[in-house]
């Protein structure tokens, strides 16, 4: 993955941590994804798809604008 970090950045580490008792592998188990894969998304290395991105939303009981953000800063228009 080049180590690239990419414009979607999330809050995923901290909201499972302060609001569920889900580890990564549960998480990962309940949105159909690896553990490897949610460990990029934490790590911001990772921009899932769309799809992905609200199955984890809805896995953490939270809207996916609070656990998502884009920085749109250097796209041209």
């Amino acid at each position: 993955m080049g180590g690239k970090k990419t414009r979607i950045t999330n809050h995923i580490r901290r909201i499972r941590l302060a609001r569920t008792d889900l580890t990564q592998a549960e998480l990962a188990r309940c949105v159909g994804a690896t553990r490897q894969t949610i460990i990029s998304i934490e790590g911001q290395k990772y921009a899932p798809s769309l799809e992905l991105a609200f199955r984890i939303a809805h896995t953490l009981g939270e809207p996916i604008e609070e656990v998502f953000t884009f920085d749109p800063s250097g796209l041209e228009i």
